[in-house]
């Protein structure tokens, strides 16, 4: 699109007269003698008029507002006051192109940076949980999920009230109450039972199952809804479903327990996420991830608190003593805690700043670097017939991911 920039005077007021006769008058305080007329002059307007540069040439120093009218007619020519030339202007344009590129770098920066703040909190609360709860021996899953709310509570308000990262939406009725009542007692049976599978599984396995969820949301959306997909989305699960039991089959470290634990978690999941779409459809009811959050955690510690006291009794007396002999144990659990409120807090800043489908190879992607840095880390034994079963159930997932925008 074209513009007109216009070089003159500190203070200028300028009468615009289109074709039709209309007028338009605006006063600008002109920063380094310029003023650009790109806002004055209508879009439809500029298309046909030539990029010019309007110099004054009295070089009096007076800096009194003048006035100066600039006639545009419909077909372009343009009536220039007495005094005033034209001349063409490129420095402008190579400018703004400059700062277009300079911003566009920075963008792709700050995702870049998103998208590895998400990867690392999303694996180092799963690293760290493991290490808490296998490796260190703090053998108190459900506590150690309610520390996660706790925080979560605290830092949802923090962010929402104090810093005003997302507006506040607030409940409107009981009945919105109760619905997200029950997604939190959802959500805390697939945290907590996705923390005590860590006691017994490793991570790579444990990243497996998790890669059944598309599995499981398709059975509870038919149960629940009737919502049908195509038979093509549906095929797509085969290899999903395969691959884990392949996996099964190949893991060295398979653990009954866990893995029936572990397939509940991943069942509650899916469950959350439909029942999501069916108690929050309503326009008046739907919240986003940071509101939701922070409605749901402290519900969360509701129903973990009496949940910690009748299965882990004296847990806090415990955990003191633990700090008493070693201290690092307070600084776990509160590094641990902080970052499972950031791994929510990434998630939706990487969804908001990038699409659907970028959000859905991400994801994917994410499960296998967790599956390769749990390895070098805690060095647990793989069998080539567990990557291959594994790795077929990430091919699974991608397809169906394929499958469903394509569906829609």
């Amino acid at each position: 699109m074209a513009q007109i920039a216009l070089i003159a005077p500190a203070a200028t007021v300028i009468p615009i007269i289109t074709g039709r006769g209309k007028q338009q008058k605006l006063s600008y305080a002109a920063r380094r003698n310029k003023v650009s007329l790109a806002s004055l002059v209508p879009s439809w307007r500029l298309e046909r008029v030539p990029r010019l540069a309007l110099s004054n040439n009295n070089n009096s120093g007076d800096d009194r507002k003048t006035s100066v009218v600039v006639k545009v007619s419909e077909g372009g020519a343009i009536s220039l006051p007495h005094g005033w030339s034209a001349q063409k202007e490129e420095e402008e344009d190579q400018i703004s192109e400059g700062l277009k590129k300079m911003k566009g770098s920075n963008n792709r920066f700050f995702t870049v940076g998103l998208v590895a703040a998400w990867y690392s909190s999303n694996i180092g609360v799963l690293l760290l949980n493991k290490y808490l709860l296998s490796n260190y021996g703090f053998k108190y899953p459900i506590f150690l999920t309610m520390c996660h709310m706790t925080a979560c509570s605290l830092f949802s308000y923090v962010a929402i009230a104090w810093m005003k990262v997302v507006p506040l939406q607030t409940l409107r009725s009981k009945v919105q109450f109760f619905k997200i009542s029950a997604l939190s007692l959802v959500f805390c049976v697939s945290v907590v039972f996705g923390n005590i599978s860590l006691r017994y599984l490793p991570v790579s396995f444990n990243q497996a199952i998790g890669a059944t969820t598309p599995f499981f949301t398709a059975v509870f959306a038919y149960l629940m809804t009737f919502k049908r997909e195509a038979w093509l989305t549906y095929l797509t699960l085969v290899p999903v479903v395969t691959g884990v039991i392949i996996a099964s089959g190949g893991e060295p470290s398979f653990h009954l327990f866990g893995f029936i634990i572990c397939v509940a978690a991943t069942a509650a999941r899916a469950l959350k996420s439909v029942l999501q779409g069916i108690l929050l459809a309503s326009e008046g009811e739907k919240l986003n991830s940071m509101n939701l959050l922070l409605y749901m955690a402290p519900m969360a510690v509701v129903f973990l608190l009496p949940a910690t006291l009748i299965m882990e009794e004296n847990v806090v007396g415990i955990t003191l003593a633990l700090a008493r002999d070693d201290s690092k144990i307070i600084w776990y659990l509160l590094f641990n805690s902080s970052l499972a409120y950031f791994v929510n807090l990434t998630n939706f800043l990487v969804t908001k700043h990038t699409s659907a489908l970028t959000l859905q190879v991400l994801g994917n992607a994410k499960g296998a670097v967790a599956v390769v840095v749990s390895i070098l880390i805690f060095r647990n034994p793989v069998s080539v017939t567990g990557m291959m079963g594994y790795s077929l159930t990430v091919f699974g997932v991608i397809l169906y991911s394929e499958a469903k925008k394509r569906s829609k």
